[in-house]
């Protein structure tokens, strides 16, 4: 079993072909449904008296939810605009609402997990709850500008206490405070965490492990309407497959990421979490086999 922390959210996306509002988001919602692909996943959030029963059976579709808590007041919210290349989004509004002051429980069954992923979420969070965790085989993290800029010191203790790191390449500079990649995976490896991926968005990801790098192409779309979520449906691929597999070896590592790329494609296909609800039989395999195609020479 995966269990996944973080934000389940309403949404307000705004791109420049169509506008969302209050849609199912959040970066545990993705990472969560992404990896449901690939091995039972447990969801740790939190959501308010606004959330609707609708969106409630999304998640118990593809989810385990004994880690959800329904709490008095509102949704965490968030609101975003795209520019009209998609591929700079600007943060309008940050509403944290219950998700401000909760206090995550994880239920027995989930301490169980070997394989545990913190979604983009408060740092010193995410610290308390790893350790609450029985045998952790696989730990992982992800973080944004908003907490590297609140909680810089708290997002680097967070890092020393995970085996892995996602990140994308501007919050990766931002964290670090260096401007080229290689450095910053160096510095975040010094600080604890074993692999350092880093997400280029449309042009893929590099992942950094003792002195390899190890790069990989995002797949090649030409209708993209939508990377809400493409980074956490990245992570949550990568980190269930692994789960799937019960092993880290850096073999299954590598595929972990291929996995995450492709799974990152489907999001960005539709509108909000469209994309990976809409995977059929098949699908996933299907463009596997294509994206290897893609990459053979």
């Amino acid at each position: 079993m995966l269990t996944v922390f973080g934000s389940t959210a309403l949404d307000t996306i705004r791109t420049p072909t169509k506008t969302l509002k209050n849609v199912l988001g959040g970066a545990a919602t993705y990472a969560a449904i992404s990896s449901s692909n690939f091995v039972k996943t447990g969801l740790i959030a939190v959501v308010g008296e606004d959330f609707s029963r609708k969106n409630h059976n999304i998640l118990s579709k593809y989810l385990d939810l004994q880690g959800l808590t329904i709490s008095k007041g509102k949704t965490f919210r968030y609101d975003g605009k795209y520019d009209n290349t998609l591929s700079t989004r600007s943060t309008l509004k940050t509403e944290l609402n219950v998700l401000g002051d909760f206090k995550p429980i994880v239920p027995d069954e989930y301490k169980k997990s070997q394989f545990v992923y913190l979604a983009n979420n408060d740092p010193e969070q995410n610290t308390k709850l790893i350790k609450e965790f029985d045998n952790v085989k696989f730990s992982m993290c992800d973080t944004i500008d908003f907490w590297i800029s609140t909680k810089r010191s708290a997002v680097i203790k967070m890092i020393k206490n995970v085996d892995a790191v996602v990140i994308n390449d501007e919050e990766a500079k931002l964290l670090t405070k260096e401007h080229n990649l290689i450095k910053c995976a160096k510095k975040m490896r010094q600080w604890g965490a074993k692999y350092i991926i880093i997400k280029k968005g449309e042009h893929g990801s590099l992942m950094f492990y003792d002195d390899v790098v190890f790069p990989t192409a995002g797949f090649s779309l030409e209708n993209v309407v939508d990377p809400t979520g493409a980074g956490d449906s990245f992570a949550g691929a990568m980190i269930g497959y692994l789960a799937s597999k019960k092993t880290t070896k850096i073999s299954e590592i590598k595929k972990a990421v291929v996995y995450g790329n492709v799974l990152g494609s489907f999001a960005v296909e539709r509108y909000g979490l469209d994309g990976l609800l809409k995977i059929k039989n098949g699908d996933i395999k299907k463009r596997l086999k294509s994206y290897e195609k893609m990459i053979q020479f």
